[in-house]
């Protein structure tokens, strides 16, 4: 690299040795290409990129998984984030999974931005805001079938509610219901049972709406992450493809033998000091790792600022060289200790890994979440901003901006 765009570029590779977060997109491609080979043939899938993209980075994922032809759209959880999306240039729909906010109904109006819908004061404020930009705004009604988080029932009163939009001539004309949906709550368990109930409560429902009211939904959807690996007969219209996106599994009990999912996320660091202390010589905060001889300490400029768990203390260990180095201590806010007296060759420069794979070694964030008390989702999704995300496409690493 010449210039100055090179020298910047270097200085940006360069300002990542303290940390950062490496992610495959190829593996991201893989994940959702094999979910697709799973799932009934005419039914698409909606990629779930709320949180950053898991932490991920949601633009660099939106971006390499925008062209394939069976991807639907994204979804998010705010509005903000939908808004990010179309500020990337990113063109395919967006839906909004909880409430939104009515300040920013014209502009998701005006981006085609889905939010989902379940209550009439809501629809009414979408109405009014659609009719001020000139344009029907398309919505998704969520609904509650044993979740009981938010959506409405699927009974007389959920139907009445669907009736109101329809029968209100104010309404109809600026509320364009293209889909509706509910949330698995218990997918993720070995007995599909609770799983199985809700997707017939969900289908009975839209049954019910095309028989009474008429209305025919054009995209119905219910499968979460779960459903796509092990309850493909629930397809439907489309699917959410959610934490197996990113190669990560629902739950210890969800079935990995039927979908391939490559992990897309590493953790990396750098060795900055080694030293020898001694027997008797405490390390970290509260002096809870007391020596009992000579052991040799390298410190790792990462901590739970950054996101990792300060659970981990004295319990958890980083590859170095592609072997193991336990945790020495407390972690910090911004730095860790770990033992490498059994890593001889071990040295100030060296990369560390926190998760991922280092030689025949490999550190999952299931492991980690195992350990710290946490699971895989909270684990990628807290890891923070100042650790640069790096991206690999082809072999080739980028970083944002360039993908």
């Amino acid at each position: 690299m010449t210039g100055q765009d090179g020298r910047d570029t270097e200085e940006r590779f360069a300002a990542c040795a303290r940390g950062y977060v490496e992610v495959d997109l190829d593996a991201v491609v893989s994940n959702m290409e094999h979910m697709k080979q799973n799932i009934a043939p005419e039914a698409g899938i909606i990629g779930v990129i709320k949180t950053d993209g898991y932490g991920h980075g949601s633009v660099p994922i939106a971006q390499v998984l925008e062209p394939l032809d069976f991807l639907y759209g994204f979804a998010v959880a705010t509005a903000e984030e939908a808004f990010a999306l179309r500020d990337a240039g990113i063109e395919k729909p967006i839906l909004i999974l909880g409430y939104t906010f009515p300040y920013s109904y014209e502009r998701l109006v005006r981006q085609g931005i889905r939010p989902a819908v379940f209550r009439m004061d809501a629809v009414r404020k979408l109405a009014r805001a659609a009719e001020r930009v000139g344009s029907p705004a398309k919505v998704h009604v969520k609904v509650d079938t044993g979740m009981g988080r938010i959506g409405i029932l699927p009974e007389d009163s959920g139907l009445a509610f669907l009736r109101q939009i329809l029968e209100d001539e104010g309404l109809a004309r600026w509320i364009e219901i293209e889909g509706i949906f509910t949330h698995f709550a218990r997918a993720d368990e070995r007995d599909k049972s609770s799983a199985k109930e809700q997707y017939r409560r969900f289908v009975r429902f839209t049954e019910r709406i095309e028989r009474e009211i008429g209305l025919c939904v054009p995209l119905r959807h219910c499968a979460n992450s779960a459903a796509i690996l092990e309850l493909p007969q629930m397809s439907l219209d489309l699917v959410r493809a959610g934490i197996t996106l990113y190669g990560l599994y629902p739950s210890a009990e969800v079935s990995r033998d039927r979908v391939a999912l490559r992990p897309a996320l590493s953790l990396y660091s750098t060795v900055v000091y080694v030293k020898t202390i001694h027997a008797g010589d405490s390390v970290s905060y509260g002096g809870t790792f007391t020596a009992a001889g000579d052991t040799r300490v390298a410190t790792v400029p990462l901590g739970y600022g950054d996101g990792y768990p300060r659970a981990l203390s004295g319990k958890g260990y980083v590859l170095i060289r592609g072997k193991r180095a336990p945790i020495l201590g407390r972690v910090c806010m911004d730095q860790f200790m770990v033992d490498v007296s059994d890593i001889p060759e071990a040295a100030e420069g060296d990369r560390v890994t926190l998760l991922g794979y280092d030689g025949g070694e490999h550190i999952s964030a299931e492991l980690l979440g195992d350990l710290s008390g946490r699971f895989n989702y909270e684990l990628v999704c807290d890891l923070g901003k100042r650790l640069p995300r790096v991206y690999l496409r082809g072999g080739r690493r980028m970083l944002p901006g360039t993908v």
